[in-house]
């Protein structure tokens, strides 16, 4: 089965921080998780090259916009490269043989639907969210998130969208889950939005002012503003525009995951673009949170508080960063960062844990006779493995990811009581092979199930087992026999 999911684009104005990591780790799980069950997976991101603040700091840095994105977008992919995160597609919508083809053919479609029309204003524009803010947006005259950056007074002539038209429609699709936002209080933010006054939205700029963007289609004074730019690239990534196979075969999305300071442009303006278009709207949108420091304070280099995530990887190595993130953040919600808890765990649940399971096992195996002997797995066991792969589902579906990776390390520790409760060290014959086979195949069920968490870590024990790769969640048992080969230790202890 099919299975599109896409994260937003990010913004490539200066290095890629904890937040960027976050999503696409949340991202990679999933991904990596439905690849487990079996799907066909195409997970997709990207870098938003567009749009005045790219202009600005490219003109200072004495590069042209293009120079400044190559770099910047070069940063980010080497990035997410160091945390293991596997995308099937990186688009950038500075790319103009895929891109501004599909931008470009949307305009067109609003236009034909009598969405898109030309209008003087006069507003206040905050360059951090690319937006303009209406007063009850801000507080103390500032906007919220980017406080002491001053707000622009825009006032020139654009083309506007009709969002007020497709306010009722918006609120029937979503109320009704036909659009599905996860967790429910991002559902109800947005519907409760939809409820109020709802305002056409400027979709351009005037290209003497921001010459750095793709032109509007027959006006070569205007170019095309970031929503109907960066929000398409779901679609023109896929091929809208340019491979109507590819396009039909990936659309709708099943998955757009993004957080929460951009959910309204997700949840209101995307879906109202595709209505217009006469497209089909994404199947689910979910919703995460920020990450805030161990104090559950905002994270601000004002503060000093801001945690580097390079620094981490280099400190702790990647698969530490990725459980830590994926296991103590809140999938949901906001959650706070603690240096301290990430050792914690990392001493506790990945090298106690998981870590001494594998080698004491694979020990015990190798005294025996260095093969995965002749034996019959576990009922018990066996059972406690299907009572995971149900529970790790039914979390997964309803965006607790936290919650799934807790229920994949009781299982863990299920297996380590197993080794205390049967000690195999002072078995013999068929009773020893049973409990040896057992282990190993408890093993082979892990370093599935920890794939989407661990990947390097799953493809380690896979390698230990004797295993070609990585099973996948419904495969074969381990065959007796196979040789296993003993590595080093999965990881080292840290001090706090």
């Amino acid at each position: 089965m099919k299975y599109y999911l896409t994260t937003a684009i990010d913004y490539p104005n200066g290095s890629p921080h904890l937040g960027h990591a976050y999503e696409k780790l949340l991202a990679d799980f999933l991904s990596r998780y439905k690849k487990q069950q079996g799907n066909s997976v195409r997970y997709q991101t990207g870098t938003d090259e567009h749009g005045i603040k790219i202009y600005q700091t490219a003109k200072k840095s004495g590069l042209t916009p293009k120079q400044f994105v190559n770099k910047n977008s070069k940063e980010f992919k080497d990035f997410y490269k160091l945390l293991n995160i596997e995308y099937d597609y990186f688009i950038r919508t500075s790319d103009k043989k895929t891109h501004w083809i599909g931008v470009t053919k949307i305009w067109k479609e609003l236009i034909k639907s009598g969405d898109l029309f030309k209008k003087k204003y006069c507003a206040k524009y905050c360059v951090g969210c690319e937006t303009f803010k209406t007063e009850s947006e801000l507080e103390n005259n500032e906007c919220p998130l980017h406080f002491g950056k001053k707000l622009e007074i825009i006032e020139e002539e654009n083309y506007f969208f009709k969002l007020s038209k497709y306010r009722k429609r918006l609120i029937k699709l979503i109320d009704s889950d036909k659009y599905h936002i996860q967790p429910k209080h991002a559902k109800n933010e947005i519907l409760s939005f939809l409820k109020g006054e709802v305002k056409d939205i400027s979709f351009s700029r005037i290209k003497s002012k921001l010459p750095w963007g793709i032109p509007v289609p027959g006006d070569k004074d205007q170019v095309i503003y970031v929503w109907a730019d960066a929000l398409s690239n779901y679609l023109t990534g896929i091929g809208y525009g340019t491979n109507t196979r590819n396009f039909k075969k990936y659309w709708p999305a099943d998955v757009h995951l993004i957080g929460k300071d951009i959910s309204r442009f997700h949840a209101v303006y995307w879906p109202a673009m595709l209505l217009s278009a006469k497209l089909s709207i994404p199947k689910k949108l979910l919703v995460h949170g920020f990450i805030n420091d161990d104090k559950g304070r905002k994270m601000s280099k004002s503060l000093g508080n801001v945690i580097i995530p390079q620094k981490q990887v280099k400190k702790y190595g990647a698969s530490s960063l990725r459980y830590y993130l994926l296991r103590a953040i809140p999938s949901n919600q906001d959650g706070n960062y603690s240096e301290e808890d990430l050792i914690v765990r990392h001493n506790t649940e990945l090298a106690n844990s998981l870590g001494n399971l594998l080698s004491r096992s694979l020990n015990l195996i190798q005294k025996s006779c260095g093969e995965i002997p002749f034996g019959k797995f576990d009922s018990k066991l066996s059972k406690e493995y299907s009572k995971v792969l149900i529970s790790l589902n039914k979390h997964v579906e309803n965006f607790d990811f936290h919650h799934g990776i807790a229920d994949i390390w009781a299982f863990i520790s299920k297996v380590n009581q197993y080794v205390d409760d049967t000690k195999p060290w002072k078995l013999s014959g068929k009773e020893k092979d049973n409990v040896l086979y057992t282990l190993a195949e408890s093993l082979r069920l892990i370093s599935g199930l920890i794939y989407p968490v661990i990947p390097s870590k799953a493809e380690e024990i896979a390698k230990q087992l004797g295993l070609k790769s990585v099973p996948k969640f419904k495969s074969k048992s381990i065959k007796s026999g196979t040789k296993i080969k003993r590595g080093a230790h999965l990881f080292n202890k840290y001090e706090k």
